[in-house]
């Protein structure tokens, strides 16, 4: 949500500004603007091609800042936009967050004759660093900063010092990246990554003073810390669209590899066993425990509610989970033999983070599934468990939940082999998930057809998707995926709920996705398959090949493999992906980004 920016060095900044912003598109954002030292801002609404056609020759200056912004306080305008100024037009600031106590500071500067143009949260930000600058930037924001509640990662510059950027983070992240030309800052590796693999990240309560040929991190009291320069392990040819039309549907096509990465190097066929190296210190802990709570939201939380029954059942983990925008509001008892596991592909989001930190002070142990390297959810944890999917662009996550899931199953194996695991199950289930790749592959073969279907479904304006055990959650996992690309009105429910409200809504004109895979609750599918045929309601049922029975009952099958009950999830949600892609491509909607929502909620 929203992105940061910055170049200081000794080439041309506002090339480089520009096309940053243009690798921080994915995040999601509604405007943007640049700054550079003796030019000043640019600002533009809209896409970065806006902003690109106002800088109509090449800005000289080798500093600058520049950000995508995601409207929380006032509305998309090129006046909200960001780089705001202070009241001498010297300062100038980017930032991501929210400022809370803003409206009291506001109305503290009105008394000394500061005038607002905007109506963000951020202006009242960088007149708060004017009023404190008295010829080092440094200070000033050090002083500001001890005045502000809230969350930022922010970056500022002044006229009379332009050879400096001054960043802060506190709950939004910020990365530096280390060049042979200068130095970068960024609110995500993904615009760094082109000009070098070295980084350093910062954590909450770190300032850093950056100049071409140096930086210095320290506290906001201005003490200093040492950082370990990290690489980043993806390179920038894995975030271009290879030939596809979008990031969406190539990274739906990415998802056998992305199990084969999630999977590599984890597996022990002949013990059946799983090594998952960030929690072999933790086993003990994990093997004894008496409830593990997992949390995330969105996507993530549907991954974990197919993790709830998979590790239920195979590993004999009593397992909740909760959303964490709720479950930082909770009272929970400290309990040593309970833990907390999170779930986020950015390893940033907001309120999983506050979750994480929430459960930490009650004393539980905290674990992480998160796909982003360095991120803070996976430098807070105790430990966890890194994806590996590779980078994700489209905002609509895909190959990122199904890595999710597949890590949940290996944690079932890791923990379950050391509680009521046989060896043979953990041996049968190793062998389904090496064979999962190939059975997606499958699913994806069947690209053409399902594209056909969506055409026939993109006229409606209303669809209920159904499933029962763990196809339960999948079925608001594939609303929620049709929802953020189509805009479409969708709900998930389990089977079983159907008959308790929703089916009064059925009609002809209100189809029904089912999962109706040949399992131990198929019958009961097939039972509200026929209640949904008995009011009229088209069916499209998402059923394994070879199931006649179903073929005769519904309007549209899309079939997928038949494969161990513990991976059929997986193999059935891949289509629904599909589905919803084509359906978006048919109304004529950018698929990759999604009108109102963004990448990363670094805000809650």
């Amino acid at each position: 949500m929203c992105g940061i920016f910055g170049y200081i060095g000794t080439r041309t900044a506002s090339p480089i500004l520009v096309e940053g912003l243009r690798t921080l598109e994915y995040r999601g954002y509604d405007s943007a603007g640049i700054y550079v030292p003796g030019y000043g801002a640019v600002k533009a609404v809209g896409p970065i091609d806006n902003l690109a056609k106002k800088i109509k020759e090449t800005i000289p200056g080798t500093s600058g800042i520049a950000h995508t912004r995601w409207a929380t306080h006032g509305a998309p305008t090129e006046t909200n936009a960001h780089p705001h100024t202070d009241q001498s037009g010297s300062i100038f600031v980017v930032h991501n967050g929210i400022i809370e106590n803003y409206t009291l500071l506001k109305e503290g500067l009105k008394v000394q004759g500061i005038t607002f143009e905007s109506d963000t949260d951020t202006e009242v930000l960088t007149k708060l660093i004017g009023i404190n600058y008295s010829g080092d930037l440094l200070e000033a924001v050090q002083r500001t900063l001890r005045m502000v509640q809230g969350t930022y990662g922010l970056a500022v510059m002044s006229e009379h010092e332009p050879e400096k950027i001054v960043v802060a983070r506190m709950g939004s992240p910020l990365v530096i990246g280390i060049c042979e030309d200068g130095n970068i800052i960024a609110s995500d590796p993904s615009a760094i990554v082109s000009h070098t693999k070295d980084v350093i990240y910062l954590d909450d309560g770190d300032m850093a003073l950056i100049e071409k040929d140096s930086y210095q991190i320290m506290s906001f009291e201005g003490r200093g810390r040492e950082k370990t320069t990290e690489k980043i392990e993806w390179d920038l040819e894995e975030i271009k669209k290879d030939g596809y039309d979008h990031y969406l549907l190539k990274e739906i096509m990415e998802i056998p590899k992305a199990i084969e990465n999630t999977l590599r190097g984890r597996l022990i066929p002949d013990k059946g066993r799983v090594k998952l190296g960030g929690l072999e210190k933790h086993s003990d802990k994990l093997s004894g425990l008496h409830r593990l709570t997992i949390v995330g939201c969105g996507s993530a939380a549907y991954a974990g509610e197919v993790g709830r029954y998979i590790l239920e059942e195979y590993a004999g983990v009593p397992t909740t989970v909760e959303l964490a925008s709720e479950y930082r509001y909770r009272t929970n008892l400290k309990d040593s033999k309970s833990a907390v596991l999170a779930i986020s592909q950015s390893g940033e989001t907001a309120d999983t983070l506050a979750a994480i930190r929430l459960a930490k002070k009650q004393g539980l142990g905290t674990f992480g599934i998160v796909n982003v390297v360095g991120s803070t959810i996976a430098r807070e944890n105790d430990a966890g468990v890194y994806n590996h999917a590779g980078p994700e662009v489209s905002i609509a996550s895909t190959k990122a939940v199904i890595s999710q899931i597949t890590v949940l199953i290996m944690l079932a194996v890791f923990i379950g082999r050391e509680r009521k695991m046989s060896l043979e199950d953990g041996k049968d289930i190793i062998e389904a998930l090496q064979s999962l790749p190939k059975e997606i592959e499958k699913v994806l073969e069947q690209r053409e057809e399902i594209e056909k279907i969506a055409k026939k479904y993109a006229q409606f304006q209303n669809f209920v998707f159904i499933g029962r055990n763990n196809h339960s959650p999948l079925a608001s996992e594939a609303a929620l995926k049709l929802k953020e690309i189509t805009y479409i009105h969708a709900e998930g429910y389990p089977g079983g709920e159907l008959k308790h409200g929703p089916i009064a809504l059925l009609d002809e004109k209100f189809p029904v996705v089912a999962f109706a895979p040949q399992d131990h609750v198929y019958e009961k599918i097939v039972s509200n398959i026929e209640e949904i045929k008995a009011r009229k309601a088209p069916v499209l049922a998402i059923a394994n090949t070879g199931d006649d029975q179903v073929s005769h009952l519904v309007d549209d099958v899309i079939y997928v493999p038949k494969v161990h009950p513990i991976i059929q999830s997986i193999v059935s949600i891949v289509p629904t992906y599909l589905l919803a892609y084509y359906i978006g491509i048919e109304k004529g909607y950018n698929v990759d980004r999604p009108r109102n929502l963004a990448k990363s909620v670094t805000v809650e």
